[in-house]
């Protein structure tokens, strides 16, 4: 299985990755701020689940493909862009509601499986994710122990750790700034609209970076 020496290697370089803001942490952080910490909890989950199934796809080999072809790549990178883009216009859109949804957040849980399925279309069309576990995953593998693809799996488990309590952080410190808003039905709406320009622009952003060749 992956050495000791390997297997904390990836640690530290997952952990590099992870600690800048990307696709998923500003995601996790646009839902906390316009719908709460059990939303942006949820949003960790769901992302989490996609990005494991983009280790599932590099261990079976699928991940080489995404990473050699511009055309499946850029495709994957525009759905993801567009999605995020759909999800901000949608929250400014409700940011009216929201003083009832945070007055509800300790009650039920109002479209929690939807809010785990946007968080995994997410994860999974993140093209930061996408690049690292095609390119440097396999690098942490060695292959003279045999079990490759346990290997990765075991590394993506690894990588989904570090993400879960470096997202969750971020999701709860946001969602309880969101607090402060909250006692004025004003600043909370200013506060999702805030949240969903962020979704947009982080879209946008998304589209319009990435691999030029």
């Amino acid at each position: 299985m992956v050495s000791t020496d390997r297997l904390l290697a990836f640690a530290a370089m997952s952990f590099l990755l992870i600690i800048v803001p990307g696709p998923s942490v500003l995601f996790v952080v646009g839902r906390a701020l316009a719908q709460g910490r059990r939303a942006a909890l949820t949003t960790v989950a769901g992302n989490t689940l996609g990005a494991y199934v983009l280790v599932v796809a590099v261990a079976l080999g699928v991940g080489s493909v995404v990473e050699r072809s511009v055309l499946v790549f850029t495709a994957l990178k525009l759905a993801g862009a567009a999605y995020l883009v759909y999800l901000g216009v949608r929250t400014i859109r409700r940011r009216g509601s929201l003083r009832a949804a945070f007055e509800d957040e300790e009650g039920a849980d109002h479209g929690g499986l939807r809010t785990l399925w946007e968080g995994f279309a997410v994860g999974v069309a993140n093209p930061k994710t996408i690049v690292f576990f095609a390119a440097v995953l396999p690098q942490f593998v060695d292959r003279e122990q045999g079990h490759v693809v346990l290997q990765m799996l075991l590394l993506g488990l690894v990588f989904n750790a570090i993400a879960i309590a470096s997202d969750s952080v971020w999701g709860l410190a946001a969602a309880t700034a969101r607090g402060w808003f909250a006692r004025s039905p004003r600043r909370l709406s200013l506060v999702g609209g805030a949240g969903g320009l962020a979704m947009i622009g982080l879209g946008v952003t998304v589209a319009a970076t990435g691999r030029k060749d």
